[in-house]
């Protein structure tokens, strides 16, 4: 049965290198291009961990990795959580509203175990189990590889949560907040911006959806991004992370925030924006 079964990589080869070497390399890449942290990973970490929650893009490596980057030399910097909750996209609408997975996940980088208890945590409601839902989504499964070389043996729950409502949204955040409560679990929420328009409009739109993200106002950020029709593929896991830590005493930080054109030219870009929500107690100055 496909339960029983690891969950093989859908964009391997594409979205990202397809062998071990190539792809370790191609994530150093991303640390240091221009566009990213500039160096490798911190080698000593932090004895405690700020980062609390972050959003992060999922296309390809080559576009928005060094802007993933960011986030990702935090997370090597500091103490290694016991479990990263990713909340990811519905892009091909199979999910039935927020599906889970309860199967190890193949990259070309090895096996990524699941946590399943708290995968049993958060199964209520219209948050279910259905390995389907996940089988050809791209925005979990690019995450991993660097979760890989930032973590020494990751676990994770992936989480994809299709768009609705802002009730269902709301539902569903409580049932993240109640799951991950006395646990140690870093959320990442994975979401580009928007979508194959002019820098200068990717930039406007994208500013003003960042704006509420920084605010940690969910329900702002939700309004926005309809109102003014913002092309945030990840809407739904973006809201249902601000929703799920609102009452926690965090800061936001935009760590950078790009867009495809700064790979290659074109003329219609995609905004990608890294940010992070940390512990007031901790953190340093915004980058970039």
């Amino acid at each position: 049965m496909v339960e029983n079964l690891p969950r093989r990589p859908a964009v391997a080869g594409a979205f990202y290198a397809g062998t071990g070497k190539d792809l370790a390399q191609q994530i150093e890449s991303c640390f240091l291009d221009p566009r990213g942290p500039g160096e490798l990973p911190a080698r000593q970490r932090s004895a405690r961990r700020a980062l609390d929650a972050a959003v992060v893009p999922h296309a390809g490596y080559m576009y928005s990795g060094p802007i993933a980057a960011h986030v990702y030399a935090r997370i090597a910097a500091e103490k290694p959580p016991a479990t990263v909750l990713i909340l990811g996209v519905d892009h091909t609408g199979a999910s039935r509203g927020a599906s889970l997975s309860d199967r190890p996940w193949l990259t070309p980088l090895g096996p990524i175990e699941v946590d399943h208890d708290l995968v049993r945590a958060l199964t209520a409601g219209p948050v279910e189990v259905d390995e389907v839902a996940h089988a050809q989504e791209h925005s979990i499964e690019v995450q991993l590889p660097f979760l890989e070389y930032v973590l020494p043996k990751p676990r994770f729950v992936p989480l994809e949560v299709g768009f609705g409502p802002y009730a269902f949204l709301e539902e569903v955040a409580g049932i993240v907040r109640e799951g991950v409560e006395g646990r140690d679990v870093l959320m990442l929420a994975s979401s580009d911006l928007s979508h194959y328009v002019p820098v200068a409009t990717a930039d406007r739109l994208d500013h003003l959806a960042i704006d509420q993200i920084l605010a940690r106002d969910p329900r702002g950020l939700y309004d926005t991004v309809v109102r003014k029709r913002i092309s945030m593929c990840g809407i739904a896991p973006t809201t249902v992370l601000l929703a799920a830590t609102q009452t926690r005493p965090l800061t936001s930080r935009l760590l950078r925030w790009g867009h495809s054109g700064e790979a290659e030219p074109m003329h219609e870009v995609v905004g990608y924006g890294a940010i992070a929500l940390e512990r007031e107690s901790g953190g340093g100055p915004a980058v970039g």
